[in-house]
């Protein structure tokens, strides 16, 4: 229901009619701030805040804090934030299908309507994590790869189907269709929504189980990352909560040079916002040269917002925007909207800096970007291109985290395949062109297609034994690379398409031949692989290889055609084409060449009818899925969807607070500890925890598919949890070469036994011993996978206790009552001299909890002795302090949805 609380509910022109909004100006003048000085992105907020008022969850006090936003407060006050719609890709969507299908199980067991769990907002899962590329280099690879994709996938379409008929705000965009952030930028974003029964407009907003959503950034859309238990909670009528934040102001100047890209501008902003560590930070584009980006170029930026750490990397809505919306086939009532609303909120175009608040200022000059890649092990890497051959042989005997420690002397030599192929050090295996943060952006896909079309007419071609994959975002992609002209060049180079979906960049590479994995372990070679993503952690595009290399797509098909990371791409020729030597030079495409074909990349049916055929056409392989019928879903047997664990012994009242005293430490770790170390996505390991319990359930080793696609499997993933084969348990000894060893391993305590972690972890918990995970800085960063947390809490552990956490993680272990503890001042696991064969006691939390609250770690020693620590409780909000006195938010959830 409508209110009109401080007179804020107004009316304004829409085309010829008039409708009702809530107006910020209005807000402003009733209690007398200037809303007009508020960071865009806050105001967004602040519109949801004051348009879902009730009086109990959102509050007067909470409209009052945030209009009266400080640029450097101290943060302390939580926003309860209503979201419009919730998106969702299938491997975390799966698993949160598959909790709200438990809650239905336990409301059915309990006499309660089922139909009490339904989402509140609209809720829309794209299929894109599923698709591997096991066939590449042909015009009939994605064919065969769709046919597998199905032939993997079947138990777990058939439980989304069930979902779509089970609930009615849940919808599928099938497979085959493109990358959910991509999806949603160019079909499920409305700009702004209308309420017929209100005759009222609002903005689009949104959470996503994916780190990505951020891309929506890019038109206006103000929305981010959270993990499934989160989403579950904001799909379910609970607002998502969030500390008020720092707003980081970032002013571009000037233009991009020629031949410079949006993926050369992300990888310089990457560096710089790491550097300047906007961590849980919004970061707004304001200033002339934001006005000069394409809604694309902003896409691309607005996307890698977690590989610099922020919440989101938000653009405002502006002219551009509405030329975008025009070119992908919106109505032009949605256009007339969306226009009319923001100009209404006095929100319309980007701001100059000085008329903003903003918490800290930064500025780039776009001129200044040069070409760049980013690796070999981290986004926020940056190395320009004429860097890398000396970036490489540099780290290849260097001594660090970025480094590989191995002699010198074996940089150069070459080792022979069984196959008779010739490998070296930094020779490339994998060249992809995937992900959503470029394929999205029709400019670098356009430069990549004319450079495929130089370089096949100079003669240039890509070495055989490289992985060549073309997986464009959506299918508009390969429709306007046909019409152009480009994509038959492309194939001539192995970059057929191969895939719509996320492929590469979330490991789903496929293996490579047996000769190079054989090659790559007898020879311990550091081998490459290039691509257009947004993530190149260590084993995540591919376990053998160790040097990843993020690019634009055109700098991934010069790579390719090079064939190795140690040539020098400013100073040495790409390769030999039929009349000598060719440069990258010779072969890069002009800015007037991309725009001359810009045309056919934003053709509005194209779009148009392309997404039609969601509904229409989705193609032999989905029609020919069923699902189960009802209700309640009746959870047939499969190792891929199994009744999540989370509900056993389900009472109405909590449980007392858990206490925990003489916990043994699971595993102690470093910095940067990712989510794909601690809930890997990859594939799977046959001698591993989840590998066995495969085969003993009768799956053959060519049917495990992935960690990712079991996800609705919690057998699977809390054996999969701390499972990486590039983990490092700093409590397993050193290795004879002083290198730590790699692997999910670690001691059970006391006796020092050698297990898996899941193994030991079990062995504790059928002890009745709690666990406490130990790690250094920015622990948990990365995807914002929530069996992460998940894993963590199925395998006893009571409390992380890290110098740092990412964002997402810290939350979804609260969501999942794991204790977050944060390490104080230049306290930290040397300086405490922690090495795992001490017990510890938590105490501070027994009887009641406050937010980021001190508590004491007691540690006691081998000797006898005994060390008392403050810590600082990571439970940052009184809203999550309820969800741990819950168990989690998923039975407090379930409690207040059944008590209604």
């Amino acid at each position: 229901m409508s209110h009109n609380t401080f007179n804020t509910l107004q009316q304004f022109k829409v085309g010829r009619k008039t409708a009702q909004f809530y107006s910020l100006p209005a807000l402003g003048a009733s209690l007398g701030v200037d809303v007009q000085r508020l960071p865009i992105s806050i105001r967004i907020v602040l519109e949801s805040v004051l348009r879902n008022y009730d009086g109990k969850k959102i509050t007067e006090k909470h409209i009052k804090q945030l209009a009266g936003w400080k640029p450097r407060a101290k943060r302390n006050s939580e926003i309860p934030f209503v979201v419009a719609r919730v998106v969702l890709q299938d491997f975390t969507g799966v698993p949160l299908l598959a909790d709200i299908a438990a809650m239905r199980s336990v409301a059915g067991k309990m006499g309660k309507d089922p139909k009490r769990i339904e989402p509140l907002v609209p809720v829309d899962l794209v299929v894109d994590h599923s698709i591997m590329i096991d066939y590449f280099g042909s015009n009939n690879a994605l064919n065969l790869n769709m046919k597998l994709e199905f032939q993997r996938n079947q138990e777990r379409y058939q439980f989304m189907k069930w979902g779509m008929q089970a609930f009615d705000t849940f919808g599928v965009v099938p497979p085959g269709f493109g990358i959910v952030h991509q999806v949603n930028l160019e079909h499920l974003a409305r700009g702004v929504h209308y309420d017929a029964a209100n005759n009222l407009y609002y903005p689009d907003t949104l959470v996503g189980t994916d780190s990505h959503t951020t891309m929506i950034n890019g038109i206006g859309v103000v929305g981010w990352g959270v993990g499934g238990i989160e989403a579950e909670a904001g799909m379910l009528g609970q607002p998502v909560y969030i500390l008020t934040p720092d707003v980081v102001g970032v002013e571009l100047k000037g233009e991009l040079r020629g031949g410079v890209t949006a993926t050369d501008l992300v990888l310089t902003l990457t560096e710089l916002l790491r550097k300047n560590k906007v961590v849980g930070k919004f970061v707004e584009f304001c200033g002339p040269g934001t006005s000069s980006l394409s809604v694309t170029d902003r896409a691309t930026i607005g996307n890698m917002a977690p590989e610099y750490g922020a919440t989101m990397g938000f653009f405002p809505v502006d002219d551009r925007t509405i030329e975008y919306f025009q070119g992908t086939g919106r109505s032009e009532a949605e256009i007339t909207a969306l226009k009319s609303y923001f100009k209404a909120q006095g929100m319309y175009g980007v701001p100059n800096a000085e008329d903003v608040n903003y918490t800290q200022l930064l500025t780039l000059d776009l001129s200044s970007v040069t070409p760049s890649l980013a690796g070999p092990k981290r986004p926020q890497d940056r190395i320009e291109l004429g860097d890398v051959k000396a970036t490489f042989t540099r780290l290849f005997s260097e001594q660090s985290t970025s480094g590989f420690n191995l002699p010198p002397e074996k940089l150069q030599q070459t080792f022979m395949t069984s196959a008779g192929t010739p490998l070296r050090n930094g020779d490339i295996l994998i060249a992809a062109i995937t992900s959503c943060t470029n394929t999205s952006n029709p400019s670098v896909l356009l430069a990549a297609g004319l450079m495929a079309k130089k370089a096949v007419q100079a003669g240039l071609t890509v070495p055989k034994h490289i992985k060549t994959s073309l997986a464009p975002g959506s299918r508009v992609v390969t429709n306007y690379l046909t019409k152009t002209g480009l994509l038959p060049y492309l194939e001539q180079l192995g970059f057929n398409v191969a895939a719509y979906g996320c492929t590469t960049c979330i490991g789903n590479a496929g293996d490579l031949t047996p000769d190079l994995n054989e090659a790559i372990i007898q020879n311990g070679l550091v081998c490459s692989a290039v691509l257009s993503g947004n993530r190149n952690f260590e084993a995540r595009i591919h376990p053998n290889i160790k040097a990843n290399f993020l690019a634009s797509p055109p700098l991934v098909l010069a790579y390719a055609l090079a064939g190795t990371v140690l040539r020098d791409l400013m100073t040495e020729p790409v390769g030999r084409g039929k009349d000598g030597d060719v440069w990258l030079g010779d072969i890069w495409p002009t800015n007037a060449e991309i725009q001359a074909l810009m045309h056919e990349a934003m053709d509005p049916e194209a779009f148009r009818s392309n997404y039609a055929e969601i509904k229409t056409n989705p193609g032999e392989l989905w029609n020919n899925i069923s699902g189960v019928q009802g209700d309640v879903y009746t959870w047939p047997s499969s190792t891929y969807i199994a009744e999540p664990p989370f509900f056993e012994g389900f009472d109405m009242h909590p449980a007392p607070m858990p206490v925990v005293q003489r916990a043994r430490a699971l595993a102690i770790f470093g910095d940067s500890v990712t989510t794909d170390h601690i809930s890997p996505a990859g594939s799977i390991k046959e001698s591993s925890p989840a590998g066995e319990w495969l085969k003993a359930h009768g799956v053959m080793k060519q049917d495990f598919n992935s960690y990712g696609s079991r996800r609705g499997n919690h057998e699977i993933m809390m054996r999969g949890t701390f499972a990486n084969v590039r983990i490092k348990n700093l409590m397993i000894p050193p290795l004879p070469d002083g290198s730590r060893y790699e692997g999910g391993e670690t001691l059970l305590q006391p006796s020092g036994e050698r297990l898996s972690i899941y193994d030991a972890a079990m062995r504790y918990v059928a002890q009745g011993v709690p666990t406490i995970v130990f790690a250094g800085e920015e622990y948990g960063t990365g995807s914002s996978r929530d069996w992460a947390a998940k894993g963590t809490q199925l395998l006893g552990v009571k409390a992380v206790v890290a110098r740092s956490f990412e964002r997402i993680h810290r939350s979804n272990l609260v969501g999942m009552g794991v204790l977050p503890l944060q390490f104080k001042g230049t306290d930290s696991i040397e300086s405490l001299s922690i090495t795992g064969e001490e017990t510890y006691d938590i105490s501070g939390i027994e009887n009641s909890i406050r937010p980021q609250q001190d508590i004491t770690l007691t540690i006691h020693r081998k000797d006898g002795s005994s060390q008392q620590v403050t810590m600082l409780l990571r439970i940052d909000t009184a809203t999550e302090v309820d969800y741990y006195r819950h168990g989690g938010i998923l039975p407090y959830v379930l409690r207040e949805l059944l008590a209604a």
